[in-house]
């Protein structure tokens, strides 16, 4: 969004004050003695109001965290986003167990005026999202995009084994209809452009062919949204963020996600490839990971294009088209 996060979504500082005291109660921070000392608002508006708050504590140590605000936000988007109170969540059942991982989620209290969850992160300060490394230092590119394909390998490999658990319950799960409604939106959606792809009424006419490798793969605890955006790095250390879309599905659809796109290399989407596989399957990939990867992208063009009507539509996503038809032409449903 364009515009930067409204004042106006952002607790006072004494409400501000009294969460943090009740969130670093217990922590080595010492936390009845929380000060304000700054707050910086982000260059821009995101999904969620969210902020880096400057904190001293009563031992006089300081440090800085990032706060995502529900404010009474939602975008739900047809079920595949599970907002600030899931994510919590994530952090607290998925994410909190992991050793390694950071960055930490530090508490989730309830805004004491709305109940409205408030989730407080470890601030990762002096970091670059991967995909801005496209421009900024374009020799660290590579690097960054294998080691990131080799982190969501292992994670998947991690958690393959655990989907059934009763700790992950609480997780989405992507079945046919949540596949179904992505198809049937985009159909609708891109109903303008029908004279301009003939192919996708045949494509239309395969109905549930393209996610049945999707059913069929390997089930894991993904992402959801594995974009170079969602990553961070710093130095060599990497830092997921944005953990919303979390849910039950197949692997290969974060692999996608952070391979997908025109302007990524052949060669760095072939290496991230590699390497996600050496990373989850050290013995070799499973029969069908190919057109299970091929559906994966389908299914990301479809979630895109989905989403709004205007989105279908615009200039600027018609590259997606030629990909889908690329992608469906591998599996053979064109």
């Amino acid at each position: 969004m364009p515009l930067q996060t409204p004042a106006s979504l952002l607790p006072d500082v004494e409400t501000l004050t009294a969460c943090l005291a009740s969130v670093f109660n217990g922590h080595d921070s010492c936390g009845e003695g929380v000060r304000i000392l700054d707050r910086k608002l982000p260059r821009m508006m995101s999904t969620f109001p969210n902020e880096v708050v400057t904190c001293q504590w009563a031992n006089d140590n300081k440090g800085r965290v990032f706060i995502k605000y529900e404010a009474g936000h939602s975008h739900d988007s047809f079920g595949h986003r599970g907002g600030v109170a899931y994510e919590a969540e994530v952090y607290r059942r998925l994410l909190q167990p992991l050793p390694d991982f950071r960055p930490k989620c530090l508490g989730a209290p309830a805004d004491p005026n709305s109940g409205r969850t408030w989730l407080i992160l470890q601030y990762v300060s002096s970091a670059v999202r991967v995909s801005d490394l496209v421009y900024k230092r374009a020799t660290r590119q590579q690097r960054a995009m294998a080691e990131s394909a080799r982190w969501i390998g292992k994670f998947h490999a991690t958690h393959e084994a655990r989907v059934r658990e009763a700790e992950f319950s609480f997780l989405k799960r992507y079945d046919a209809e949540y596949y179904r409604g992505w198809w049937r939106r985009t159909f609708e959606f891109a109903h303008p452009l029908c004279r301009r792809f003939t192919w996708l009424n045949k494509l239309r006419e395969a109905g549930d062919e393209w996610f049945k490798p999707l059913l069929a793969a390997r089930q894991t605890a993904i992402h959801g949204e594995f974009y170079a955006k969602t990553i961070l790095i710093r130095n060599q250390s990497l830092f997921i963020v944005d953990w919303e879309s979390a849910a039950i599905a197949a692997g290969e659809i974060d692999l996608a996600a952070l391979t997908e796109g025109k302007h990524w290399p052949v060669k760095i989407v072939r290496q991230c490839v590699r390497e996600y596989l050496r990373s989850r399957w050290p013995d070799g990939a499973p029969a069908g990971f190919a057109r299970t990867l091929d559906a994966a992208r389908i299914y990301l063009h479809f979630r895109w294009l989905g989403e709004r009507p205007d989105w279908a539509v615009r200039e600027k996503t018609m590259w997606r088209y030629d990909h889908l038809r690329a992608a469906a032409e591998r599996l053979g449903l064109l």
